[in-house]
C-alpha cells in the first residue's frame, strides 16, 4: 500500500508535468501558427503590391505629362480666386454690363419660346388642373378605403369575439363550470 501510494503520487506529479508540458507546447504552437498566418499575409500583400507595381508601371508617364498643366492650372486658379464670387462663376468685365446682357438674352429667349409653344401653356395648365383633380380623388378614395379597411378589422375582431366566446360556452356546458374554472384559474 505504502508503495503504491508513492506510485501513485509519483504518477500525479508526472501527470501534472505532462499537462504543464502539453500547454507550453500548445502555446508554442498557437505562436507558430500565428506566425506562420501573419507571413502568409505579408506574403499576399506583397504579391498584391507587387501586381498594383506592375499594372501602375506604365502609367507613370502619362502622369508626367499632367503634372505641368496641372500645375499651371492651380496657379491660374490661386490667382483668380480673390476674384470668384460666391457661386465660383469668373465674369470677365464689369459685373453691371454683364447682368445686363443676360437680361436682355434671357428675354430674346422667352420671347422665342412662347413663339414656339403658344398653345403648350393652355395645353400644360390643362393637363396640371386635369392632375391636381385625379390628385383629389385619388386621396379621397385612400380615406375611403382606409375607412373601409378599418371597419373590416373591427368586424373581424367582434367575430373572433363571438366565435370565442362561443367556443367558452361550448367547453362549459359540455365540460362543467367548475373544469373550466380549473383550466383558467388555477
Amino acid at each position: 500500500e505504502n508503495n503504491l501510494a508513492k506510485f501513485e503520487e509519483k504518477a500525479e506529479k508526472n501527470l501534472i508535468k505532462l499537462c504543464e508540458q502539453k500547454m507550453r507546447l500548445q502555446e508554442k504552437l498557437y505562436e507558430v501558427n500565428r506566425k506562420i498566418l501573419l507571413q502568409e499575409r505579408e506574403r499576399k500583400l506583397d504579391e498584391m503590391l507587387d501586381k498594383q507595381l506592375e499594372m501602375l508601371t506604365p502609367l507613370v508617364p502619362i502622369c508626367e505629362k499632367f503634372k505641368e498643366p496641372y500645375k499651371h492650372f492651380a496657379a491660374a486658379l490661386d490667382a483668380t480666386r480673390h476674384e470668384l464670387p460666391i457661386k465660383n462663376i469668373h465674369i470677365e468685365g464689369d459685373v453691371h454690363t454683364y447682368l445686363g446682357e443676360l437680361g436682355k438674352e434671357l428675354t430674346i429667349t422667352q420671347e422665342l419660346l412662347t413663339e414656339l409653344m403658344p398653345s403648350g401653356s393652355e395645353e400644360s395648365a390643362k393637363t396640371l388642373s386635369s392632375l391636381k383633380e385625379l390628385k383629389e380623388v385619388s386621396q379621397e378614395l385612400d380615406k375611403e378605403l382606409q375607412r373601409a379597411f378599418t371597419q373590416v378589422q373591427n368586424l373581424a375582431s367582434e367575430a373572433s369575439k363571438e366565435v370565442s366566446l362561443h367556443s367558452q360556452q361550448v367547453c362549459e356546458e359540455s365540460h362543467g363550470l367548475e373544469v373550466v374554472k380549473g383550466w383558467y384559474f388555477d
